[in-house]
């Protein structure tokens, strides 16, 4: 095998001298798309980098924004948070918004009507950000979101960073719209409420917003 290898590799070699003027216009041609096909895979490559290291810068600075936010939000004692996710819910368009600020409110700490007529009934927990909302808080707020306040969007909204998977599940299955503080930081920098809870809420018939 070695000796035919031999033979073929001196044929070549005799075949591209004879042939030189045809072969060397080939050989430059494939050359140079193999240098322009490097040069573009590596341009790709770095271009792929540096939207990815952009997309990552910008997500930090979006969550370093939503922190810095939430850290003037972390200031509020628990009647003025209640208060602060009232104006929240006003500045995107709801009516008739009121904040109960008192306790024993059976969950409705924010009662008010979207601007299609749903009545949002909203439960906040004022918790620092290592805390976890549990499930017997969601059991709470499911047991009279609906059958006491006639809430078309239950919304629970709190400061701190998770709910447990309890308290999540149960949300789930109940139709309630939890924000944990990443989401309720999304809401403080600009995001419109209608973009954080389904446009169709379901939980019964639709209840209208009284006229004045």
């Amino acid at each position: 095998m070695q000796g035919w290898g031999a033979v073929v590799a001196v044929a070549v070699t005799v075949w591209v001298a004879g042939h030189w003027s045809v072969v060397w216009p080939v050989l430059l041609a494939v050359l140079a798309v193999a240098v322009v096909g490097g040069a573009g895979w590596a341009l790709l490559r770095a271009h792929r980098r540096t939207v990815g290291q952009d997309r990552a810068w910008r997500a930090q600075e979006e969550a370093r924004a939503r922190e810095l936010s939430m850290a003037e939000v972390d200031a509020l004692g628990w009647q003025e948070f209640e208060t602060y996710i009232a104006d929240l819910c006003r500045r995107d368009g709801c009516t008739k918004v009121v904040a109960s600020g008192k306790t024993g409110d059976l969950g409705a700490d924010v009662v008010g009507y979207l601007a299609d007529g749903r009545k949002l009934v909203v439960q906040c927990k004022k918790y620092a950000p290592h805390r976890s909302v549990s499930s017997p808080d969601m059991q709470k707020f499911v047991g009279t979101a609906r059958l006491e306040h006639g809430a078309d969007v239950a919304l629970f909204v709190t400061t701190c960073r998770t709910f447990t998977k309890a308290a999540l599940d149960l949300a789930l299955r109940q139709d309630i719209v939890a924000l944990h503080r990443d989401l309720l930081g999304s809401w403080v920098k600009g995001a419109h409420l209608e973009t954080l809870i389904p446009l169709n809420g379901s939980g019964g018939g639709t209840r209208r917003c009284p006229s004045a």
